[in-house]
C-alpha cells in the first residue's frame, strides 16, 4: 500500500510539474509581446496627446494673427484632427471666419464651431 501511495504522489507531482513548467513557458512567450503592446499603446497615446496641443496651438495661432478676428473668447479643442470652437465673438461675422480660418490650418480635418455672439 505504501508503494501504491508513493507511485500516486509521484504521478500527482510530476503533473504538476508538467502544469507549471507549461504555464511559465507560456507568460514567457506572451510576457514580452504583451509589455512590448502596452508601451507601444501608452507612447502612442503620448504621442497623439502632444500632436493634439500641437494642432490646438496651430489653430489658436491663426486665429490670432486673422485679420479682423478677435480671438480672445475663443476656446479650441483639437483630438485627432477634429477640432472644436467653443466660446464668444463680439461679430457675427466672425463666427464663419473662425471656421475658415481652423479649416485652413494644416493638420486639422474637421472644424465644429459653437462659438457664440457676445456683445460685452
Amino acid at each position: 500500500m505504501n508503494t501504491t501511495r508513493i507511485a500516486h504522489f509521484a504521478q500527482l507531482t510530476s503533473c504538476a510539474l508538467v502544469i507549471a513548467v507549461s504555464s511559465f513557458a507560456h507568460a514567457q512567450a506572451d510576457g514580452p509581446a504583451s509589455a512590448t503592446a502596452e508601451a507601444s499603446k501608452a507612447a502612442s497615446s503620448v504621442s497623439s496627446k502632444a500632436e493634439d496641443r500641437a494642432l490646438r496651438r496651430r489653430v489658436l495661432t491663426a486665429l490670432g494673427k486673422a485679420k479682423g478676428m478677435r480671438a480672445t473668447g475663443i476656446t479650441v479643442r483639437a483630438k485627432g484632427g477634429a477640432v472644436l470652437l467653443e466660446g464668444w465673438v463680439p461679430e457675427e461675422a466672425q463666427i464663419e471666419q473662425a471656421t475658415r480660418v481652423a479649416q485652413g490650418v494644416p493638420g486639422v480635418q474637421s472644424v465644429r464651431n459653437e462659438l457664440t455672439l457676445s456683445t460685452f
